[in-house]
């Protein structure tokens, strides 16, 4: 080992381990890709190849198909595991349809697990379902590795549950009725996690190592922390380049036997809503109760005797009641909440990822409710689809919510699962009702397995169309129509005054913070209500809006994404997103601009005028790139390909780092006398090819391969053919030279101009009358395709980040870590999507409902992994006086913008109107980012400018205001 760096695993404590290296050390193997399937599942992005591997081998028992069984089911499938038993002796009945969404009025009087069955199965072709229509006996129950009851009686609980302890079966029993619901886990009492949190391992650069008495002391410069790690006083000193890894340890969780099962009343004290305390009997009984008052009374006499029981001190008697009075309900956001949850449950039983429920969960939601109480009456089953929706809200609620006209952007992950809820609730699906749900995307293989209403013959096809589909199915009443919009200010014309007057609130499913924040100006400047929702692997989140009642979405300082800086991508990477970032900027430029840019340029006379405009910097690199293709190094046979790929194969991993190097030494030191290559610049190394190092072929292959395919060539993976191709390529000598300037900083980046504008002009006028000029052959530009494993696209990605990792002592990474990353795709399973849009139309009934007490709502952020929910009340929009009224971002000053005659406002009239009738003057006055009026002399000429504000159309301004003895705020106008 040399004394540039250490390479020794150590302890920092009895449940944390961290892997320490050096420059020095040798590369860590990748691991190999586990796909069976050959299908992407982007829960192995969550739970990864080793916790997938165990799940492959599970079989696993869901007992009862009502809507939270099948939810359940649905989760577990789309997750993969070996096979799914779905079992229930009952048949279908009308208050199943509320929220079971694979029944149909024609299955009524049918066994619900067969009837279902079908459908299952077509969510994950590699999960085999079977259905049993008998009762749970022991024999049969000895063949899976984890049981899951649903809507069981507690005497059922306890027989299943004491067998499935003793044989070491995992026992799950969930359970919903009306607004409530409960969750229960015994994995045995020896049940070991491999990873608790699911996290990736903390990864930090080495700032310096001190050596104490026991040893060395490690000081990391990026994180911020030290630690001490076992004796290492022989080694030598510590110079640079070290990283420290955390190896994560496992666990051991003990659970008790299933004689406990629900001794728990949470309702009786309202302390616990989601713990536990001990009783005699259990919650089970209030859920078997009827919605009459008389049952509910009786509820309340047993309570108390528990109370007495337990020697509690106080009982919520309003809770109580409630609980009796929506217990006959059947509820589909608390079945996708619950079923989110439990399947969680079962994923972590197969798996051995992350921490189990340990082990009571409740869970209600009775601020839902009405604030006035409904009379018995409305609440009796209708012998309709929702019945057990009418059990719980009452029958003018589901005339309302028939009525209601949504817009839901985004069709992906979550927005399968809200138009799921919305077919079951009834949303839109009555008169004058109707959903609109706009996504541009289309379907693509590596969407299906968390998003459940697509299937495999859908791919290719446009989400919004197949979900809106599949919601009618679900529904036949459903009025919705698909759209393939952008949201955006390019589709105002669709999106605009005439089609946001008429809704009645909006749902957000979408992936990216910008579009957020647009839709949410969009709610705000029409006054809609709005519920978002977004989740990230195990970790999910939503936000309710409501006007005048809550705050806004955003825009905040910490949305949107951060970009890696330009000069640590092309010269100093010190993490695998770095060099993966690069490798996909290597294939953009490489296979696709310099493709389309010969194509411009051979069709387009004005191409060379427009490219100037980029500056000459940039003009000379696309100047140099059509050159090349069309010239020297275009290609006339498949060995040309094969030549250039080894080629570029030395100038990215040998000589630019060599000319790197060249610039900066290994012992550089800066203008304050520090070392160069130091924190976050790792000192790299070159390479030297060698055809028989897997990922040095691995690249020539896939680069090969890409550059004939937008030439069309032809080219083959055959290795031998192509190792005795490179034989005959002839590589050029490289000299490092002394007059290359590397940037150390973007700022230096941004700053610098073309050096050589000799060659610029040489290449301006040979390519403006070259022969070329109009008859060049068209080249087939590439776009990146994540998915397809015969498109060498991913081969291309991994070994190009790889050896870069590689020169700069970066641990590499497997394809499937490099997928997700380059990529970009989002780590989203069923599970947790399941559950967010569950949260998600729970504050939905409030919104149709009209709930006007903040206090009602909830935001909520979940992390299943660890057993995080958070329930919160969402902040209250901001209220400030001026001239003695309060104004929020929520008010606005509507203004007739033509007289009577017709004739327009001007701007100056526009601010007399604002200062007689609101008593406030406008001293800035914007639209959008455009400044209109500026008080003060400079924008005085504009005062007579008329401004076109019609009647039909309310223009939102955005003003600052102010008023005497009062300083400036931020208003909407």
């Amino acid at each position: 080992m040399k004394s540039s760096g250490i390479a020794k695993k150590a302890v920092l404590s009895s449940s944390i381990f961290f892997a320490v290296r050096g420059v020095c050390c040798n590369k860590t193997p990748c691991e190999p890709s586990f796909d069976p399937a050959g299908v992407v599942v982007a829960d192995r992005y969550v739970l990864g190849h080793d916790a997938m591997r165990r799940m492959k081998e599970a079989n696993v028992l869901v007992a009862g198909m009502r809507g939270l069984g099948v939810e359940i089911a649905k989760n577990v499938i789309l997750a993969g595991v070996r096979s799914v038993t779905v079992q229930d002796e009952g048949v279908t009945e009308w208050c199943d349809l509320a929220s079971q969404f694979y029944l149909r009025e024609s299955h009524l009087g049918q066994n619900r697990s067969v009837c279902c069955c079908p459908q299952l199965s077509q969510l994950n072709s590699y999960v085999r379902v079977h259905s049993h229509c008998g009762p749970l006996e022991e024999n049969f129950l000895f063949g899976f590795q984890v049981v899951v009851l649903t809507n069981s009686t507690l005497l059922e609980q306890q027989r299943v549950g004491t067998f499935c302890h003793s044989h070491n079966i995992k026992f799950i029993v969930a359970d919903t009725k009306g607004l409530c619901g409960q969750l229960f886990c015994d994995f045995g009492e020896d049940f070991t996690v491999t990873d608790c949190n699911g996290e990736p391992p903390i990864t930090a650069m080495i700032d310096k190592i001190t050596k104490v008495m026991h040893g060395f002391k490690i000081y990391s410069y990026c994180n911020g922390f030290s630690f001490s790690i076992c004796d290492t006083s022989g080694f030598h000193e510590y110079e640079r380049g070290g990283v420290v890894t955390e190896v994560k340890d496992s666990a051991t969780f003990a659970f008790v036997r299933g004689s406990f099962f629900f001794t728990l009343l949470p309702c009786i004290d309202p302390k616990f809503r989601t713990g536990y305390i001990n009783g005699v009997c259990g919650l089970t009984l209030s859920f078997h109760l009827t919605a009459i008052q008389v049952d509910a009374d009786k509820l309340v006499t047993l309570a108390t005797r528990l109370k007495v029981a337990s020697g509690l001190d106080e009982m919520d008697e309003n809770m109580v009641r409630k609980l009796a009075m929506v217990a006959r309900g059947d509820l589909a956001p608390v079945n996708a909440f619950i079923g989110g949850l439990a399947a969680q449950e079962v994923i972590k039983a197969c798996s051995g990822k992350f921490t189990p429920l340990h082990q009571w969960m409740y869970f209600h939601a009775l601020e839902c409710l009405p604030e006035a109480a409904k009379v018995e009456e409305q609440l009796l089953a209708m012998r309709c689809r929702y019945d057990g929706q009418i059990a719980v809200f009452g029958s003018d609620f589901q005339e309302k919510l028939g009525k209601q006209r949504y817009f839901l952007v985004g069709a992906g992950a979550i927005g399968c699962e809200l138009l799921k809820n919305f077919a079951l609730i009834g949303l839109g699906a009555g008169e004058g009702g109707h959903i609109t749900v706009t996504d541009m995307d289309s379907i693509e293989k590596s969407n299906l397995n968390r998003q459940f209403l697509f299937k495999p013959q859908d791919i290719g096809r446009q989400k919004a169309n197949v979900a809106a589909e599949a919601a009618r199915q679900m529904n036949p009443d459903m009025n919705i129509t698909a759209h393939q919009n952008r949201l955006g200010t390019e589709s105002e014309s669709v999106y605009g005054h005439s089609f946001f007057r008429n809704l009645d609130g909006v749902a957000a499913a979408l992936d990216n913070y910008e579009a957020r924040v647009y839709l949410d100006g969009c709610c705000v400047a029409y006054k809609k209500p709005m519920l978002e929702g977004g989740t990230l692997g195990t970790k999910g989140s939503t936000v309710v809006v409501v006007p005048h009642v809550t705050e806004s979405y955003g825009p905040t300082s910490s949305g949107g994404e951060h970009a890696i800086p330009l000069c640590t991508l092309k010269n100093f990477p010190h993490r695998i997103e770095h060099t993966l970032q690069w490798a996909r900027d290597q294939f953009e430029g490489l296979f696709k601009h310099s493709a389309e840019n010969v194509n411009q340029y051979s069709s387009d006379s004005g191409f060379l005028s427009h490219t100037m405009e980029r500056g000459p910097a940039e003009e000379l690199e696309v100047l140099e790139s059509i050159s090349s293709s069309l010239g020297e190094q275009r290609p006339r046979s498949w060995p040309d390909c094969v030549s250039w790929a080894r080629r570029r194969w030395e100038t990215l991993y040998n000589n630019d780092i060599r000319q790197l190097l060249h610039c900066f030494p290994p012992d550089s030191v800066t203008s304050s006398g520090l070392p160069f290559w130091m924190d976050m610049k790792r000192c790299p190394h070159p390479l030297t090819f060698d055809p028989n190092n897997t990922t040095h072929m691995d690249y020539v292959v896939a680069a090969a391969n890409l550059y004939g395919q937008i030439y069309g060539i032809e080219g083959t993976r055959d290795c031998a053919a192509i190792r005795a191709a490179l034989e005959e390529v002839h590589v050029p000598e490289f000299t490092p030279k002394s007059s290359v300037k590397i940037h150390v900083t973007d700022e230096e980046m941004k700053g610098e101009e073309a050096k050589d504008v000799a060659r610029l002009n040489e290449l301006r006028e040979k390519l403006a009358s070259g022969p070329v000029r109009g008859h060049a052959p068209r080249m087939q530009p590439l776009e990146f395709e994540k998915d397809d494993d015969s498109n060498f696209h991913m081969d291309y990605i991994v070994a190009a980040s790889n050896l870069r990792a590689e020169n700069y002592d970066i641990p590499t990474t497997d394809k499937h870590k490099s997928k997700l990353i380059a990529g970009r795709i989002m780590p989203a399973i069923a599970t947790t999507t399941a559950a967010i849009a569950g949260l998600m139309c729970l504050e939905l009934y409030k919104l149709v409902q009209g709930h006007r007490r903040i206090e009602s709502y909830r935001s909520s952020f979940l992390n299943l992994a660890i057993q995080t929910y958070s329930l919160f009340i969402p902040m209250c929009c901001v209220c400030r006086q001026l001239a003695g009224k309060e104004y929020s971002l929520w008010d606005d000053f509507l203004v007739q913008g033509k007289r009577g005659d017709g004739e327009e406002m001007t701007l100056g009239e526009l601010l007399k109107h604002i200062k007689e009738t609101y008593n406030l003057e406008i001293t800035g006055l914007f639209y959008g980012p455009a400044l209109l009026y500026s008080a003060g002399p400079c924008h005085s000429n504009r005062l007579q400018q008329k401004y076109d504000i019609p009647s039909s159309l309310s223009v939102v301004f955005r003003c600052w205001t102010s008023t005497e003895g009062r300083g400036d705020y931020d208003i909407i106008m």
